[in-house]
């Protein structure tokens, strides 16, 4: 079977969660919805990996001009623990 596109992967696990809000499986029901919503969770985390090495932030050079570099070259590639503020200077003129 195919992997689930991004979107497909989340809807189904925004529907488990809701699932399990709404509190009326079985164990054995809530259990079998947990394990699925744990690896459509992986597996949309990957994805997400997998689209941030592709994106490529606006940054300035040493003349102030603006020039587009991939992510990792502008300090954010694959680094989830650094401060989101540090990419908030991208933008500051």
């Amino acid at each position: 079977m195919a992997e689930p596109s991004f979107e497909k992967a989340l809807d189904n696990l925004e529907k488990i969660v809701e699932q399990l809000e709404q509190g009326n499986l079985s164990l054995e029901e809530t259990l079998k919805k947990f394990e699925e919503g744990v690896k459509l969770s992986r597996l949309c985390e990957k994805k997400l990996a997998a689209a941030q090495k592709k994106v490529s932030a606006l940054t300035r050079d040493e003349q102030g001009n603006l020039k587009e570099v991939p992510l990792a070259e502008a300090g954010g590639a694959g680094d989830t623990d650094k401060d989101d503020a540090e990419t908030g200077t991208l933008f500051n003129d």
